[in-house]
């Protein structure tokens, strides 16, 4: 048994534990009572039918029947740790949340990483962007952070959103991954591009989680304690240092071990190698959001770091495994709607779309109670204290006998000044309009800085070999789409792009 990695030894791990504190108890039913037989139902004879008063056979299998709930329609594939968020360096001048107050302050965090498109069951090490969602357990509650490893995304509006997750989903005729939707909805959105270099670029395939970045990806709003307002995007680099998979061996693990990931994260944290980020932010004022060149909510956009510096603000570790999936990684439910006073939405669209779907989709998989759950419950705060109540699977005191309206007369909570919104008034004005901002906006440039300047030749050959791989199963006017767009990327691009697909289309040909 020596030599076994953490994750295969988890059982004998388990059993060892137990034999210092005891034995695993008593087996019970779902209503504790003890269980004398397992191995057996009970019928009228050794060969007779079965009695409904079995009521141990009817506890497991109706709990069996209904142990699944719904899969995430989107990054149902993850993993999640948990461990402390630590406070570098002082950033009060900009944000008064609670969380950044001290240097040298922990706040305990939970992390949640995954891949987007695939299910439940799919390979850790398909080319897709990685979530990085990050729950911060602070005194004043739940603050999530919820991002990927690319600091942009594919649409800028969030209607779109379910008509690009379709796309990256299955055929609803067919079943299988469908290359022509994928290029056709990209291709007609052509602010995609930047995330397309990004998503077939090294970047694409990551090896596993310690290895990548994060990002907010979304601009936030960030209000200090005399309530100057601030824009803001959040950045946490890796300290294990960038590391991809080439696309042979993402492949291969593909097939031989599909949970590559997940096993790396695990056995990392418990042979203590705590992995680490360092998070940075990077400030906007508001006169510099008016008289920026491009939109500063555009989360098809970067903001360029010599003009918005990288500032550091302290060092995420994650130095626990969970101790039960389903209850801690399953269940685990991020929001970006859960913020903290000091921090707040910007008027980027996709961050204001994601404000609602989010929460409504945890009610919908776990319930609308799912905050009462351990792992989402904000336990340093003393409770929730509000007008809510009732509901499937409220399991605290639904708060007594406090009142559950407002305003009352008697004892209930009552509003917190500190958490009262910014002084600073934001005038908004504008005629009420569906702004289609597909071919309106700039939706190339930074796209073409990021292939000239950020890739070098190996990369920038990779990059066009990977795209060609895939581009070759559309069809042949989406191909000649999809290369247009690219051209308007950069005209060396298009020109591999072309020459690559004519190279297959000869090879295929004379077969």
């Amino acid at each position: 048994m020596s030599g076994r990695e953490p994750a295969t030894d988890q059982l004998v791990n388990y059993t060892k534990a137990k034999q210092v504190s005891g034995n695993g108890g008593v087996l019970s039913t779902g209503h504790g009572a003890p269980v004398g037989v397992k191995t057996a139902i009970q019928t009228v004879g050794p060969r007779g039918p079965a009695l409904l008063q079995d009521v141990s056979f009817i506890d497991e299998m109706s709990h069996f029947d209904r142990e699944r709930i719904p899969e995430r329609v989107v990054h149902a594939k993850g993993a999640g740790a948990f461990g402390y968020f630590e406070v570098t360096h002082d950033i009060s001048q900009y944000c008064s949340a609670k969380v950044f107050d001290t240097i040298g302050k922990r706040t305990p965090i939970a992390v949640r990483f995954s891949t987007v498109g695939g299910e439940s069951g799919s390979a850790d090490t398909a080319r897709d962007p990685r979530g990085f969602a990050v729950k911060f357990y602070t005194e004043d509650g739940i603050w999530d952070l919820v991002g990927n490893n690319t600091p942009i995304f594919f649409i800028r509006d969030p209607t779109l959103f379910p008509s690009f997750i379709h796309t990256q989903k299955r055929n609803p005729a067919t079943h299988l991954k469908d290359p022509d939707m994928f290029w056709d909805f990209l291709s007609l959105r052509p602010e995609s591009m930047h995330q397309v270099l990004f998503l077939f670029g090294d970047r694409g395939t990551p090896d596993g989680y310690r290895h990548m970045n994060g990002y907010g990806s979304h601009t936030f709003k960030i209000i200090n304690s005399s309530g100057v307002p601030h824009y803001v995007k959040f950045h946490y680099k890796t300290d294990q240092k960038i590391k991809n998979l080439p696309v042979e061996k993402a492949n291969e693990l593909a097939s031989t071990d599909p949970d590559y990931s997940i096993r790396d994260l695990y056995n990392a944290i418990e042979k203590k190698e705590f992995p680490t980020w360092t998070m940075y932010i990077q400030v906007m004022t508001f006169p510099q959001a008016e008289s920026c060149k491009f939109n500063p909510f555009d989360l098809t956009k970067i903001w360029p770091q010599k003009d918005y510096p990288l500032i550091p603000v302290g060092k995420l570790c994650l130095d626990r495994n969970p101790k039960n999936y389903f209850a801690e990684v399953e269940q685990i439910a991020f929001s970006p709607s859960h913020m903290v006073p000091g921090i707040e939405p910007s008027p980027d669209k996709m961050l204001q779309g994601r404000l609602f779907s989010y929460a409504d989709t945890h009610r919908h998989r776990l319930g609308a109670n799912y905050l009462q759950l351990p792992v989402n419950c904000p336990f340093r705060t003393n409770g929730p204290k509000n007008y809510q109540r009732d509901g499937p699977q409220c399991y605290t005191d639904n708060q007594g006998g406090a009142p559950n309206y407002f305003p009352n007369s008697f004892s209930g909570p009552l509003e917190c000044p500190r958490a009262a919104r910014s002084n600073i008034k934001e005038r908004v004005s504008g005629d009420v309009e569906r702004y289609d901002s597909g071919q309106s906006e700039d939706n190339y440039s930074q796209a073409t800085v990021f292939w000239q300047k950020v890739l070098d030749e190996e990369a920038k050959k990779r990059l066009a070999n990977n795209i060609i791989d895939h581009l070759k199963g559309a069809a042949g006017f989406l191909q000649d789409r999809a290369v247009k767009n690219f051209s308007n990327v950069d005209v060396d691009l298009g020109n591999r792009l072309r020459t690559g697909l004519a190279e297959f289309k000869r090879h295929h040909s004379n077969l």
